[in-house]
């Protein structure tokens, strides 16, 4: 299939469902795709039965016998009917469903498929039925593709001793854009202004154009004012966002909880302790919590690079972590029309401490896990991750952004590299006797580090000409701007 000519990237999403949908055996295939909603999942499939003449079903919040004549009309539609089909239960429609193909592999596309399922219950063991062997015997070629936004429901689909695990052809997530390719997609030049929209908003395709008008800030002068007339403005759709994002979770009941939580970390709690004490409860109490935040796809649980039981939990969505840091306890005066100018003045210093801060520090873990080469890190990199390093001689602790990790051949793991990210900082040799004093104490306390582990400086803002020209003359030593980690490796 050629992809639609206005669809941005998504050639690898385009390319699998080319591959699943143009499969010539004459078995049916099942196929299931999900993601974060306003990710573009719908304009995907929808694309993908128009270019095949497939059928399309979105399905809505109803009951069974709603759902049940929606979809019996849409059936009629699609074959050219003048009378809506009428269907006593999911398993007459099934059975319908999995005969639409004829002489040729032919997508269904069921979406929202969580609507139905929470309706009918049943029906991913009918849709099981409808796959078994003797099904497959008298079927056509039907690629059904069931597509939903709840991300544990989706996800609990295939997993254990659920209906249709082993019965999937194509499992696909369909991600938010990277930092790079939402730059792109705003089609913002000006590259500090690129991440300071990303810090707020991050790659969701919908936010674009479809919540925000097409609007995208001029330079960086009209970066306030854009804040303030889309996302702090209570008459445009991302002033209530991130509330909408845990509203439309099946698994979140308590939002209260689920709100707390993510507020302690936007406020700078990253440990199950932290986060328990900024709510005062029990970490044992946060256990559920934490674990539907990282299912959802709302937070990320990242291991210490150096302590091996520690782990650090960080808001995935950069609209969340906005709202928390800033709109959450700004709420009353922002509900107020008129007042977002100056809750947004009062706001900066947070807004560089709790958002800008930790974005960049994202994005520089990002750039060395994906885009930096083997010459940059000083060997191949295995994974990325940042840490809290013990100095016992001092009874201190040391913070590292960036821990990159490598392996020769099959030898063991070893650090590669260190970094430190400042978004807001002009980086001079400070932080460079900073990052040398933790490689001094990094060499003598862990076996996997060694005297030549390279030293990264990520900057928002730009360096010194000193370490500019000290950087030139050394081969342990990278410097990272906005327009290396945009643009170079």
């Amino acid at each position: 299939m050629d992809k639609p000519a206005g669809m941005f990237d998504r050639d690898y999403e385009w390319a699998e469902l080319s591959r699943f949908t143009e499969y010539p055996g004459p078995e049916a295939t099942l196929g299931i795709v999900s993601g974060r909603r306003r990710q573009g999942k719908t304009f995907l499939l929808d694309a993908v039965c128009r270019a095949t003449g497939g059928f399309f079903f979105a399905a809505t919040e109803a009951t069974q016998a709603e759902s049940l004549h929606q979809f019996g009309t849409a059936i009629a539609r699609h074959l050219g009917e003048g009378t809506p089909r009428r269907f006593a239960g999911w398993d007459e429609a099934v059975e319908v469903l999995m005969s639409l193909a004829r002489d040729r592999p032919t997508p269904v596309v069921i979406d929202e498929f969580p609507y139905l399922a929470k309706a009918s219950p049943q029906l991913p063991s009918l849709i099981q039925r409808a796959l078994g062997p003797q099904a497959q015997r008298a079927g056509t070629p039907v690629r059904l593709l069931l597509c939903g936004s709840a991300l544990s429901f989706m996800g609990g689909l295939l997993a254990g001793t659920a209906p249709l695990r082993g019965r999937a052809s194509l499992d696909l997530v369909v991600p938010t854009l990277d930092y790079r390719l939402a730059r792109r997609f705003w089609e913002i030049d000006d590259l500090r202004l690129a991440f300071l929209v990303n810090a707020v908003v991050g790659g969701t395709p919908a936010y674009r154009r479809e919540f925000t008008f097409g609007d995208a800030p001029r330079d960086m002068t009209d970066f306030g004012p854009w804040v303030v007339r889309n996302v702090l403005n209570p008459g445009r759709p991302l002033f209530r966002e991130a509330r909408f994002l845990l509203a439309e979770e099946p698994e979140i009941r308590d939002t209260a909880l689920y709100h707390g939580v993510l507020s302690s970390i936007a406020d700078g709690n990253h440990t199950r302790g932290g986060i328990a004490g900024y709510l005062g409860r029990k970490s044992t109490d946060l256990g559920h919590a934490l674990t539907v935040l990282e299912d959802v796809g709302m937070i990320i649980r990242e291991p210490d690079a150096f302590h091996g039981k520690r782990t650090a939990y960080r808001i995935a969505e950069p609209i969340l972590a906005f709202y928390h840091a800033i709109m959450r306890p700004e709420w009353t005066d922002l509900e107020r029309p008129g007042y977002a100018d100056e809750v947004w003045s009062r706001s900066q210093a947070r807004f560089r401490d709790h958002v800008l801060g930790p974005h960049f520090e994202h994005l520089a873990r990002t750039w060395a896990r994906w885009h930096a080469v083997p010459d940059t890190l000083g060997g191949r990199r295995t994974r990325v991750a940042s840490g809290t390093l013990s100095d016992p001689a001092n009874r201190t602790t040391h913070e590292l952004d960036v821990v990159v990790f490598g392996r020769d051949g099959d030898g063991p793991e070893r650090i590669l590299a260190i970094g430190e990210a400042k978004s807001g900082d002009v980086l001079g040799r400070a932080h460079l006797e900073r990052l040398e004093r933790l490689r001094r104490l990094l060499a003598g306390r862990d076996g996997r580090a060694s005297g030549d582990v390279r030293l990264l400086l990520f900057s928002g803002t730009g360096f010194m000409p000193a370490l500019t020209e000290e950087a030139s003359r050394r081969d342990d030593l990278q410097l990272v701007d906005p327009a290396r980690l945009y643009e170079g490796s």
